[in-house]
This record gives structure tokens, sequence and C-alpha cells, in this order.
């Protein structure tokens, strides 16, 4: 994750991340390469730079670097960093794979970072306190016909105004009562989720969606349900700002991958046509 705007309080991003870690193997790799390659519709990244805007655990500067990309990662939480180090020391990388701390707001940092052929930001700049600040941020340092790779939580009117109260809580509680209330919260949402299973006479489908949620980015269902009970500051948007946004600075959208209207993040990846 990103340096937070306005002192407000912030989810232990990188602390999720490090209990990740332990999860990462070739399998979730592999996955994390095809999510990239399907999403730039490309083959591989041989010949191209890519930066990873609050990179997490490292796994897809781990995937782009795979793809044969020049990576640079950066994340402003130490321990977000110190994942993405870890992954590096365990794969290989190089010079071809630099990781420091950083900050998407910072706009020094990021200007003196260069033009990128690709941006990857997924699941990011929606928790930095400036959503809009770091979006502006991550789109001028894409390079011309370079493409830029984002996901930003839905807009869901009252229902994400809710949400952003939850997860406020959640931050707020002492440490010790975080991870109950995070049970009580998931709580009812699977239990929908199951009921709707048992209903159409389908109770392997709520299994399924455990054991095989590392199909989906590689990712941990686990971790990525605390991230998202827990994952403050929340901002969202409508597919139609995020596409109002960035075509006002020079970019054409090449592909849309929508949650449809429901809670999540909707995808988009932009083409740089013209200059901001």
């Amino acid at each position: 994750m990103t340096q937070v705007a306005h002192g407000e309080p912030r989810f232990a991003f990188g602390k999720n991340w490090a209990h990740f870690l332990s999860m990462v193997d070739d399998q979730r790799i592999a996955v994390a390469e095809r999510s990239l390659r399907e999403m730039l519709e490309t083959a591989d990244l041989a010949g191209r730079s890519f930066l990873d805007v609050g990179c997490g655990s490292g796994l897809f500067s781990l995937a782009a670097r795979r793809l044969g990309a020049r990576v640079h990662a950066f994340d402003d939480d130490p321990e977000a960093v110190g994942c993405a180090q870890e992954l590096r020391r365990r794969y290989g990388g190089g010079d071809a794979w630099s990781v420091e701390r950083g900050s998407i707001l910072d706009q020094a940092y990021v200007a003196l970072l260069g033009p990128f052929d690709v941006v990857y930001a997924w699941g990011v700049l929606h928790h930095t306190g400036a959503m809009w600040r770091a979006l502006d941020n991550a789109a001028a340092v894409v390079a011309p016909g370079g493409r830029l790779f984002i996901a930003i939580y839905n807009d869901q009117g009252a229902l994400s105004v809710a949400w952003r109260a939850i997860k406020r809580t959640y931050n707020v509680l002492p440490e010790a009562l975080r991870l109950p209330f995070a049970l009580l919260v998931a709580l009812p949402l699977e239990a929908k989720a199951l009921a709707a299973a048992l209903l159409t006479l389908r109770p392997w489908r709520y299994v399924q969606s455990w054991r095989g949620y590392g199909a989906n980015r590689g990712m941990s269902r686990w971790h990525d349900l605390v991230d998202w009970i827990g994952g403050y500051p929340f901002e969202v948007a409508k597919p139609e700002a995020v596409l109002d946004f960035c075509r006002a600075r020079g970019f054409t959208l090449a592909k849309l991958k929508t949650c449809g209207g429901k809670l999540g993040c909707n995808e988009f990846v932009f083409v740089k046509t013209a200059p901001a």
C-alpha cells in the first residue's frame, strides 16, 4: 500500500501481505502471470518497463518479471516492501527488478521514476485517502502508447458509505478486537453465500469458492476478505467517472472488466494515446 492522506487511520496492509507470503507458490505465480497476459492482451512483457504501484506482496512484480518486463516496485508500507524484497530474494530478478519504499501521493518522487510502458495499480489508489490525486500521478508516468492497468472499488452509493464506516471501525478498534470484528462482519456474508448454494442444490459451489479462490489472480480468499473488511482509507468510483478522468488525460479505454454493480473492483486497462 501507499501513503495515506489526511492522517486517517490505516489498515495494516503490509502485515496482511506478510501472512499471505507463505502461500505464494509456482501455481499462484502462474495464475498472476495469466491475469496480466489476459488483461494486457499480450503473450509476454519482454522489452517493456513495468511500474508496480503499491506492490503489496510483490506477487505481480514477480509475475511481470517472469513475463520479461523490467520491473520497478514501490510501496509506502515498510512491511509490504519487505514482502516484495523477500519474493525477489526467493525467485531472483537481478538488476531488472528493483523494490523500494515510496508513495504514489509524492508527486516529486513519482515524476523522477520516468515513463513506463505499463503502470499497474490494482486495488491500491482507493486506499490512499486521495484517490484522484493518486490516479493523476500514476497516469502521468505512463509512456506514450503505454498502458495503465488499474482496479478501483465500485461505487454502490449508500452501501459504500456503510462499508466505509465498517472499515473505519475495524481500524480504530484495539488490535485484539479486530479479528473478532472481522469474523462478525464476514459471518452474514458467508452465510448468505452458503444459503444461495444450498437453495440451488449446489453446495459444492460454496466450497469451491474457497478452495478455488487461488484461480482469481493467484490470491487468497481469507487474506482478501480481511483486506476487504479492514481496508481503509476507502474510496469508490463509478466506472464512468474513472473513464472520464482518464480520457481527459489522453487515454483511451482498451479493456474493462466490471464487478457487475456489486461489491468489488472494476478493472480498467487504458492506452495513452495523446499527451496529457
